[in-house]
């Protein structure tokens, strides 16, 4: 087995991916713009570090140097209005590199998305990023995911967050959109399984829990799995996603850069409309996680942090 590339390497996703590739063999290096982001990581002695942006393409192209896979995590969310231009340009920028390298898969991390025109500007950029890896020539795998349920992920702990602060909440109408989570380390397991498709395989695969779900459900469920009082929810249809955004801003941790494109995709119905990946990656031996049992999971993870 080659070496594997991850980039976002000190991001959520990244920092869960990265102890699995090196326990299924892996030897990995992590590509971050700031190693001082990845010093306390328990995986740091274990790996190589390449110091690079993505957009500078000659530093991305030294990272990518004998990389066999490489993993995709990254985008520009929260940086400000131009963040989906910058997540082209990253794209392109990889895609190329990747392709001069010689790597032979690039694995990346999407948003599962409805199959119609005028998506958010966070899916479309998503989906914009899968297209710009897939036209590289690189095969590629792009995992389509929707909100991960696991300790640390912004749009899980956004949840939790309008869960346990508000005693009632009158929010936008797409708390009744329907969603269809997945459990962080179920996540995890497509991602390391998509590194030994076959090499004529380049596409886009739906991944997802197998619980379907409104907002307005998960904040619900979450509040009875974690013993908490459920909050009543009123939906009202005159919240414009940027007066979402700031009301998610001013009620969470979330800063407003980032609320605004998170709240954004949830104005779409995100659910699997294909389950192709299983003929590549078989589902995890125990099977995948209820949304119950992952915040079970991410509850005792929490607890765990908090010592």
């Amino acid at each position: 087995m080659g070496r594997t590339l991850v980039t976002g390497a000190s991001g959520y996703i990244g920092g869960h991916l990265i102890p699995e590739l090196l326990t299924a063999g892996h030897e990995v290096r992590a590509m971050v713009r700031k190693p001082a982001s990845v010093s306390d990581a328990r995986w740091l002695g274990d790996v190589e570090i390449a110091t690079a942006d993505a957009l500078d393409e000659r530093a991305v192209r030294s990272a990518l140097d004998g990389v066999s896979v490489a993993y995709y995590l990254i985008h520009s969310m929260g940086s400000g209005r131009q963040f989906e231009s910058i997540d082209r340009r990253s794209a392109r920028i990889f895609g190329r590199a990747a392709r001069e390298a010689g790597v032979e898969r690039i694995v990346y991390l999407g948003a599962l998305h409805p199959d119609k025109p005028h998506l958010s500007a966070h899916l479309e950029s998503r989906r914009e990023t899968g297209e710009e890896l897939i036209a590289s020539g690189v095969p590629t795998t792009v995992l389509q995911a929707g909100i991960a349920i696991g300790h640390g992920s912004a749009s899980y702990e956004m949840m939790r967050q309008l869960t346990e602060r508000l005693p009632a909440m009158v929010g936008p109408r797409w708390l009744r959109n329907r969603i269809q989570p997945i459990a962080t380390p179920d996540l995890v397991h497509y991602l390391v399984g998509s590194a030994s498709m076959p090499p004529e395989v380049s596409r886009g695969f739906d991944v997802g829990g197998p619980d379907i779900l409104t907002f307005k459900g998960m904040m619900q469920r979450y509040a009875e799995v974690a013993g908490r009082w459920r909050p009543p929810v009123l939906t009202v249809p005159v919240m414009t996603p940027w007066l979402a955004s700031h009301w998610v801003g001013l009620i969470t941790d979330a800063d407003a850069a980032l609320a605004k494109p998170l709240v954004g995709s949830l104005s779409h119905e995100v659910v699997v409309q294909e389950h192709d990946i299983d003929e590549y990656v078989p589902r995890p031996a125990a099977g995948l996680m209820s949304f119950d049992d992952a915040v079970r999971q991410a509850l005792v993870d929490a607890a765990h942090d908090s010592v």
